[in-house]
């Protein structure tokens, strides 16, 4: 699958972080993109949308980016879940890998670093 097929749901309780990744996102040519702002609405869009990639952010409110990657788990064994964390935060990454994460990306998350991550993604999924 190209990049130009990809689903990405993009979890964040920051709308300016989430405006960010989901512009650098369309430049790189993904079909769509999806916006939660808690680990609530990550798992419903999840749900509703089946993306073929979660970014996922570990700090959120109403439910924590690790509570929300494992019911989404739960929904998709096989779902493909990136974790991005700033600095402070990363006890909860080893958490996040051992539960079932694919990945981790340190904020703030390069526009190059993203765009890298797309693309492997895609080629994965051909």
């Amino acid at each position: 699958m190209s990049v130009e097929n990809l689903k990405v749901l993009v979890c964040d309780d920051s709308m300016f972080i989430r405006m960010k990744i989901s512009n650098v996102l369309k430049k790189c040519g993904v079909a769509e993109v999806f916006e939660a702002a808690d680990g609530e609405q990550a798992v419903e869009m999840f749900r509703e949308k089946r993306p073929d990639l979660v970014l996922m952010d570990v700090v959120m409110p109403k439910m924590t980016g690790v509570e929300a990657l494992r019911a989404i788990l739960e929904t998709d064994p096989s779902a493909r879940v990136v974790m991005a964390s700033s600095v402070g935060t990363q006890e909860n990454l080893k958490e996040a890998i051992d539960i079932g994460a694919l990945d981790f990306l340190q904020k703030p998350i390069s526009d190059p670093q993203l765009e890298m991550l797309v693309k492997k993604i895609g080629d994965k999924l051909n």
